[in-house]
């Protein structure tokens, strides 16, 4: 240039400054022949940029002429320097503040974590704008004070996206999930973040219905889902097993090409084997290329949760031939397998050269599947010499395997000690107590069973109800014991109980009431089997899905033994596949057989 004036130098400088080149601004800014105000702040700026705080100071005390910018960008740099109290007497010594100058200070403080100071600041501001009211609020929420939030939110005269976001989060993780939805509702305008953080608190505190409305009504607005939300939807599509949304979000990943990515694929293929498409979630393993730990870690356990022994095993081998090393979650996996299937050759084999041959410390999680792998065998005394030889303390999971195995195989007395293990770790567990009473039950001990009532209504003990669900047309129908007069279709579902349990008799079923605890006479105790969540669900699937199209079932508890018989003789008389996903495993029924083989 010719001709250069103080603008040409400082617009230089300024551009050394934003591409993070200090040094270069600093000795550009000492050639310049004139400075005014603007180069002097723009230099101030690069120093604290730099997180050169005591050279920006050594600047400031220079400047001929400090403006309120100048004074606010110094007031800033202390502040994120951790210097607060030096950043005070910057602003304490400004003969003039504007609200930025306000603000910076209050942010400084909350960012410091000297919440009470910075309320204090706040409440004599002369002026406060939207900024102002919004860094206060989420100084409240990031420190977890969410009453002093919401009061402060209330009080807003204007409540930006981002204020209102931070409170949807800051309530949400305070539990408070109606007042969330309430702040999410009023909002009449909302961004990403304000549908990625309500879908966010719904998936962490277990609200999966109304993470699975959100994102229907996302899609009826026309929202574009961002990368997290599909992540949380993929992940109650997995819990809840609702297939038809999740391969929704499938479909959006692959429009925005994200199923490139390996940790997609991972939660795609978890996805698909939980909603019972294992042949789907098998093709995308198949397909993708670059394997990593968490991709083989989930087809091997779905092979196990489907109770394809064989398989996992297949793929367990294959995986270390590839040379992926396998991992703690790997072998918990294909323990899992072998105990599902009764191999105890193969998970003894493998339980015993995890560290010689894999390097891997067996863990308790490791002891729990060997213990459910001889348990299930019938080779009770084992498991218990196993549990007795443990390097460490066992806990719950283990003594609740070895209690479920007295259960099968009528251990009286090793339900005993199991149960007492178990209600010393976890008092308020009311597992423990039904196994217990479901072994006293089937021997005719009902006092005992009383006894354990009792002692469970003294310590508050609460059982969780058994409930079942099942997808239809996009939207989750909930179904528990006894209870699906509150359905809307319950006439349907009562006629078509009524013809299954016809075509069962006809079948020769035999309903085994010894999965009743209840001491009353027998034919009470059939009715009640009949009205067992999971018979309410299949029969709903029934009325309302087309032939050819599998019913899917899922169950917050293990399925009783009863329930299990009759489904595999639904499929049968009904032509109908079944799948049933219980708290443990996969059932898959078709032609009066089950996936498990009855070994479960």
């Amino acid at each position: 240039m010719p001709e250069r004036n103080v603008v040409s130098w400082t617009a230089m400088v300024r551009g050394y400054v934003e591409e993070g080149m200090i040094t270069e601004a600093e000795t550009l800014f000492w050639q310049m022949p004139e400075k005014n105000v603007v180069s002097w702040t723009v230099m101030l700026g690069g120093f604290i940029r730099d997180s050169r705080i005591d050279d920006a100071r050594r600047l400031f005390d220079m400047m001929p002429e400090k403006d309120v910018v100048a004074q606010t960008n110094m007031v800033l740099g202390y502040c994120q320097d951790g210097r607060v109290d030096e950043g005070r007497e910057v602003f304490d010594e400004m003969p003039k503040k504007n609200v930025i100058s306000w603000t910076t200070m209050i942010s400084g403080y909350v960012n410091n974590n000297r919440i009470d100071v910075a309320r204090k600041l706040f409440e004599v501001m002369p002026e406060k704008n939207e900024v102002s009211w919004t860094a206060m609020l989420m100084g409240y929420t990031q420190c977890g004070r969410i009453q002093d939030a919401w009061e402060l939110f209330k009080a807003m005269p204007m409540k930006s996206v981002v204020a209102s976001n931070s409170m949807i989060l800051g309530l949400g993780q305070n539990g408070e999930v109606q007042k969330a939805r309430v702040v999410f509702d009023q909002m009449r305008e909302k961004d990403d973040a304000t549908w990625s953080g309500m879908i966010k608190v719904y998936e962490r505190k277990g609200y999966e219905l109304e993470v699975i409305d959100l994102f229907t009504l996302m899609q009826k607005e026309g929202v574009r889902v961002n990368f997290p939300s599909l992540i949380s939807v993929l992940s109650v599509c997995a819990s809840l097993a609702s297939l038809d949304h999740g391969r929704q979000v499938h479909a959006q990943l692959v429009r925005c090409q994200f199923d490139v990515d390996v940790y997609v694929a991972s939660v795609l293929i978890t996805m698909y084997i939980k909603c019972g498409e294992l042949l789907k979630g098998k093709l995308i393993f198949d397909n993708f290329a670059s394997k990593d730990i968490v991709m083989w870690n989930s087809i091997i356990s779905g092979y196990a949760q489907y109770g394809l022994g064989e398989k996992s095993l297949k793929v367990f081998h294959e995986m270390s031939s590839s040379g992926v090393m396998p991992d703690d979650v790997t072998l918990v996996g294909v323990l899992s397998a072998c105990s599902y299937t009764g191999k105890v050759k193969e998970g003894r084999e493998i339980f015993e050269s995890m560290k010689s041959k894999y390097l891997v410390e067996p863990k308790t999680e490791h002891y729990a599947c060997m213990v459910d792998l001889l348990g299930r065998a019938g080779q009770v005394e084992d498991a218990m010499k196993l549990i007795e030889a443990m390097p460490f303390e066992p806990d719950a999971i283990i003594w609740g395997s070895l209690l479920g195995a007295c259960r099968t195989h009528m251990k009286l007395d090793l339900a005993e000690v199991a149960a007492k293990k178990l209600l010393q770790l976890e008092p308020k567990n009311a597992g423990p107590y039904i196994l217990l009473s479901n072994i006293y039950a089937s021997q005719g001990r009902f006092h005992d069973v009383a006894e354990l009532r009792k002692n469970m209504r003294k310590r508050n003990v609460i059982k969780p109800p058994g409930c079942s669900w099942i997808e239809v047309e996009k939207k989750v129908h909930l179904f528990t014991g006894r209870d699906c007069v509150s359905h809307p279709e319950h006439p349907m579902i009562m006629r078509m109980l009524e013809k299954i349990g016809g075509l069962l008799r006809e079948a020769g079923y035999c309903p085994d009431s010894s999965f009743v605890l209840h001491d009353v006479d027998e034919e009470e105790k059939v009715h009640s089997l009949r009205y067992h969540s999971e018979k309410l669900a299949v029969a709903y699937g029934l009325v309302k899905l087309p032939e050819g199209v599998p019913i899917r079932v899922m169950k917050n508890l293990r399925v009783c033994g009863d329930c299990h018989s009759a489904i595999k003789l639904i499929s049968k008389v009904m032509g109908r596949e079944i799948i049933l996903r219980d708290a443990n495993r996969f059932h898959h029924f078709k032609d009066g057989l089950c996936s498990c083989r009855d070994y479960w």
